[in-house]
């Protein structure tokens, strides 16, 4: 009995110091670990490879930088590898570096290192993935220079649009990538990076990532030391068990009903923020009728039990859309002043919709059937795709309403393939689709309404309702030259007139940026009351935030 106490007493004695450091480290907001899912492209045992340009990335987030950050939930820019920018003219946009980064073997970051980036992409097309050399978002760029701490990029045309994607993309050392050849085909087994963490080892299935105390921002970020493993991207369930189990901290994927599947067992450690990151619509072909007559689509909107829909598709986690394509609240200050935003919210009102449809003479006939003023049929086939469980649920949904408007309407299931393929050809009458509501309103927001982006047989745009207004593609053209908030807001307030009057389409509710997390560990993470950053696309903001958990 003496000989078993022994390794009991040792036992507790170890705790206790455990516990004594994780205690001291808390008081001191440093944050011993933090277990995330796996960024990992590559399966078990493939080649390690930390290259942000590689097709199969071992990490994605934690080594590189980018010069800026925009949440694209307020387009709220901050400072990162870049202090601040100018546009000297739209055409023109100058960056000035942030001095007294270091790299991660000790060199110093500098201009030259930004500049050579940018014109590897130009050397290497494949890469270019911000579309700093082609047409992508707007004009190609002429050059791309340094010259002390400043950058410059000089365009062919005003090229504001391109902002958001030139300032995402991750800078790499001239010291590491200059003798590295074709980006694409370059194995990086020992990383030379700017980012929060290095690489401290790697199995194949765990990617442990520690704290750099040389790190240019160090004193804030508490966390010592990152675990990255599994996807879960398969089995929900399998992520939610970690979550429960404390095995997993955070996770931006998909897991139905968080809140039953993880909230609740603890709600005061289990939490989940599903910030609006886009828009879901009802897209109908305007090229065929009824859906050519503005009035027919004004009726649905008002016909659409947009909040049954989201309880359904979202277990009530998302807000329903507003008709003017903004998310809001995030984005209020981008509406014109004459749409207050709680007037772009259309209620479901059958009443109304009735009203709104026998007005345009879609009356019933003798069957309780609606038909066209000319008194043919209406028959109306709503496309989803097959499996995709929300959209099932919001068209299940929204058909049962239609139904109630006496449209005669049926719902066709079939694989997303299909559904693509419809795109392309204009051979559909109604479906669910994205919305882009990102900070290039130009290309989010204005490419489900713009003329340029109407799909062709081989290629899927926005625009697969085929909407056509010269005003807005007036406006988004000019997009490219507003290089400051005002004159942006002008210009968006055309496409808020557009969907507010035409209804080109039918917002539903808001698509999701998913945070799922605890906090037993780490605190500051972003929320819908202090959402500084986006979630899912911003952890480089967020570790920034986070402080160790106050001792229970």
């Amino acid at each position: 009995m003496a000989v078993l106490a022994l390794p009991a007493c040792a036992g507790s004695r170890v705790a206790g110091e455990k516990q004594a450091q994780q205690g001291s480290t808390a008081a001191s907001g440093m944050i011993p670990e933090l277990n995330l899912s796996s960024e990992s492209d590559a399966a078990m045992g493939s080649l390690v490879n930390y290259n942000p340009f590689a097709v199969q990335q071992t990490v994605r987030t934690w080594l590189f930088e980018p010069l800026m950050q925009q949440s694209s939930l307020d387009c709220k820019v901050v400072p990162w590898l870049a202090t601040a920018y100018t546009w000297e003219s739209p055409s023109k946009l100058v960056f000035t570096i942030r001095q007294g980064v270091k790299w991660s073997d000790g060199s110093p970051f500098t201009a030259k290192d930004v500049a050579f980036t940018y014109n590897l992409t130009k050397k290497y097309p494949p890469i270019d993935l911000a579309g700093v050399w082609n047409n992508t978002f707007g004009p190609k760029a002429k050059s791309v220079t340094a010259d002390g701490d400043k950058v410059t990029f000089e365009f062919e045309g005003p090229a504001a649009t391109k902002f958001p994607y030139l300032i995402g993309q991750k800078i790499v050392s001239e010291k590491e990538f200059g003798p590295a050849g074709d980006p694409a085909k370059y194995v990086s087994k020992n990383p030379i990076s700017t980012g929060p963490f290095k690489v401290a080892s790697y199995n194949g299935r765990q990617l442990v990532l520690e704290r750099r105390p040389d790190y240019w921002q160090a004193d804030k970020v508490k966390v010592q030391k990152l675990v990255l493993e599994g996807h879960y991207s398969d089995n929900a369930n399998q992520a939610a068990a970690k979550l429960k189990a404390g095995e997993l901290d955070f996770y931006s994927g998909e897991i139905p009903n968080p809140e039953k599947a993880f909230v609740a067992d603890d709600p005061k450690t289990n939490h989940v923020w599903y910030a609006p990151n886009g828009v879901t619509v009802v897209a109908p072909n305007l090229t065929k009728k009824p859906f050519s007559d503005v009035k027919f689509r004004e009726a649905l909107a008002h016909g659409m039990d947009k909040q049954r829909a989201t309880e359904k598709a979202t277990y009530g986690l998302m807000k329903v859309a507003s008709q003017s394509g903004l998310p809001l609240p995030q984005k209020d200050d981008m509406l014109p002043s004459k749409y207050p935003a709680d007037s772009t919210v259309i209620p479901f009102d059958l009443a109304k919709a009735n009203q709104l449809l026998d007005d345009a003479g879609y009356r019933k006939g003798s069957n309780g059937v609606r038909q066209n003023p000319d008194g043919s049929p209406i028959k109306i086939t709503f496309s989803v795709q097959a499996g995709w469980i929300d959209y099932e649920a919001m068209a299940d949904e929204i058909t049962s309403n239609f139904r109630k408007l006496g449209l005669d309407i049926t719902v066709s299931k079939m694989p997303p393939e299909a559904v693509d393929q419809q795109k392309k050809s204009g051979n559909f009458q109604l479906m669910i689709n994205y919305m882009g509501a990102g900070c290039d309103y130009a290309h989010g927001m204005g490419a489900t309404v713009s003329t340029a982006e109407i799909p062709d047989k081989t290629t899927i745009k926005g625009n697969i309702g085929r909407y056509s207004n010269p005003a807005v593609d007036k406006a988004i053209g000019a997009m490219a030259s507003a290089t400051d908030e005002a004159a942006t807001k002008q210009q968006v307030g055309v496409l808020v007139d557009a969907m507010m009057t035409d209804y080109p389409v039918l917002p539903i509710l808001y698509a999701p940026a998913r945070a799922i997390y605890r906090t037993d560990h780490a605190v500051g993470w972003p929320t819908a009351d202090d959402p500084y950053a986006n979630p899912q696309d911003q952890p480089l903001v967020w570790i920034t935030h986070l402080t160790a958990a106050p001792s229970k």
